[in-house]
């Protein structure tokens, strides 16, 4: 993908002071200055420097996205009423609409037109006379390679931190579990993603409707966090070792 040596020095030097400042206000020193961090990381100042004043991440956030937050919405809503599953963008203040999901979901931050048009984009909603339709089960933005990005990154920054956790024996203990076989069929891997996928949505839907209560139940300031997180990954353990034809002389 045109990743070079530069790139990942880069990055490596930016974990390197992210892992800097969490080492110092672990240990009490919740802003360390430029010469500790330099000290610690065995980095120059200027490229510590450069780091901490930075002020513009190269991915979104996914957890802000009002995008998100109303796809999440509306799918609890398809949990009491499958009809609503399409929706009128405007209706009365009794009616179910789209500029209604969006005004609660983003709490009239963001216009709900602009939160259409990004699902749209995102080919996650279809929009035809009015009238607009849910067409996936999961915010999953395929469609957009910089968000799809974000997600690996955010998910999967978290997925290790819980691991990491967990194996140096810090407090609290995360959940952490998962289940393999091997010697069985690739359709037979595929059915266990089915049911994992039927599970899942259940478990979703209960999960987004107790983190929404527990956003409106906390006081203001509150600054916890949580993420829960699921996966499934099957592939034919002999599938490099196949012989790969020659290719075609030109004609």
């Amino acid at each position: 993908m045109g990743v070079k040596h530069p790139h990942l020095e880069e990055l490596l030097r930016d974990l390197l002071i992210e892992e800097a400042q969490r080492s110092w206000r672990f240990q009490g020193v919740p802003r360390p200055n430029l010469s500790q961090l330099s000290i610690t990381t065995g980095l120059n100042r200027k490229a510590v420097t450069a780091k901490v004043r930075a002020t513009v991440d190269p991915l979104p956030h996914t957890e802000l996205s009002a995008a998100a937050k109303t796809f999440t919405l509306w799918l609890q809503m398809l949990t009491q009423d499958d009809s609503f599953r399409r929706l009128p963008i405007t209706a009365g203040n009794a009616a179910p609409s789209f500029e209604a999901v969006a005004r609660m979901s983003s709490r009239g931050d963001v216009h709900h037109r602009t939160i259409l048009d990004e699902l749209v984009r995102l080919n996650m909603v279809s929009e035809e006379e009015g009238v607009v339709e849910l067409t996936t089960d999961g915010f999953v933005p395929v469609e957009d390679l910089q968000s799809m990005l974000a997600f690996l990154g955010d998910n999967g920054r978290d997925h290790l931190l819980a691991a990491v956790s967990n194996t140096l024996g810090e407090e609290p203990r995360m959940l952490e579990r998962a289940v393999y076989a091997r010697g069985l069929t690739l359709r037979e891997c595929e059915q266990i993603q089915r049911l994992v996928r039927e599970r899942w949505a259940a478990l979703h839907h209960e999960l987004a409707q107790e983190m929404t209560q527990a956003v409106d139940r906390a006081p203001p300031g509150s600054t916890g966090r949580i993420r829960v997180g699921i996966y499934t990954y099957y592939e034919d353990e002999n599938a490099e070792n196949v012989p790969v034809p020659p290719p075609r002389p030109p004609d």
